[in-house]
């Protein structure tokens, strides 16, 4: 397991490399001159002179890769000029809100997800079977920016059950963490649910057709036992995968949330950078996005090689 985990450590170096490289590259792709962009159709040429040696513009192109690499060694990532701080302490003082909302609702997804899935298999092509797929179908099919506008209409204006927006910390409030993290949470993990439900079922039924069930069955193994012991322990082979799937696009998919509901975390940060043109910013926070999410698919293979010891073996090879 520590040789596999060392290989697919090193397998990500190079990976890193080119997503900053990507990230990077961005301020290369603006069309014109990007110090101009960024300063305004109001700035005067002084002003976007002084941005553009602020930010090594003036410097040739290989001179400013290895500025960028140097810095980024450091943890240097820039300075925001929305808000006039290291986007290093930026994203770090949002990281927490982003990702207690991710962890919300992927605790919400993996139990109502699993739960759902081997509910529906256990009772397959019954009045709950059906039930189960038809609200996951819907979960499916609903996006979660218009099921958080739906959510703030009935729940905070109708209502009057949640706050319609804001975020309060757990460490500060864990009962006004709980309120204002509710509907978020909810939104993005709806349609997770659905999905984590049918392949759950699926996968589900395909285990319990197997001889090994069938032998564990025939020998007097209680039902709870048989699911719970033999039957889960292959079924989260390939659900283990989809989780972090899911995980990778509920982090992903939190610019609409946060700003739907007004949350101080990375998504809204880097709507907010994308709106006004702060580069460095949307350059240092796409980079942290995309290092996070590797770092969990790192994890998420960890786990599958758990569940699977042949995968690791294999992949020691």
């Amino acid at each position: 397991m520590g040789r596999y985990a060392t290989k697919r450590l090193l397998q990500a170096i190079p990976i890193l490399a080119l997503v900053s490289l990507i990230s990077f590259g961005i301020m290369k792709l603006v069309p014109g001159d990007p110090a101009t962009v960024m300063a305004g159709p109001g700035a005067n040429p002084a002003d976007v002179e002084n941005l553009r040696r602020t930010l090594g513009l003036d410097k040739p192109f290989l001179s400013q890769l290895v500025i960028f690499y140097v810095n980024l060694v450091q943890g240097d990532l820039g300075r925001s000029l929305m808000l006039g701080t290291p986007v290093t302490d930026a994203v770090i003082e949002r990281t927490p809100a982003t990702l207690a909302i991710a962890a919300y609702a992927m605790g919400l997804t993996v139990f109502f997800g699993l739960l759902a899935g081997v509910v529906a298999a256990l009772r397959q092509n019954t009045w709950v079977d059906q039930i189960v797929s038809s609200i996951a179908l819907i979960g499916v099919s609903l996006p979660n920016f218009w099921l958080g506008l739906v959510m703030i209409v009935l729940f905070s204006v109708q209502l009057g059950w949640l706050p319609t927006g804001g975020y309060v910390e757990f460490r500060t409030d864990p009962v006004g963490w709980l309120r204002t993290a509710t509907m978020p949470a909810l939104s993005l993990a709806l349609l997770q649910i659905g999905l984590l439900a049918r392949i759950t079922r699926s996968t589900m039924l395909e285990v319990l057709r197997q001889d090994y069930i069938r032998t564990a069955r025939a020998k007097g193994i209680s039902e709870f036992r048989v699911i719970m012991r033999h039957a889960m322990a292959n079924v989260m082979i390939p659900v283990v995968t989809v989780i972090g799937i899911i995980l990778s696009v509920l982090i992903s998919g939190s610019v609409v949330v946060e700003t739907i509901f007004a949350i101080p975390g990375i998504g809204s940060l880097l709507g907010n950078a994308i709106l006004r043109r702060d580069y460095p910013l949307i350059q240092g926070g796409l980079l942290f996005v995309a290092t996070s999410l590797m770092v969990l698919n790192i994890l998420i293979d960890l786990l599958y090689a758990y569940f699977d010891p042949r995968v690791r073996i294999d992949g020691s090879a």
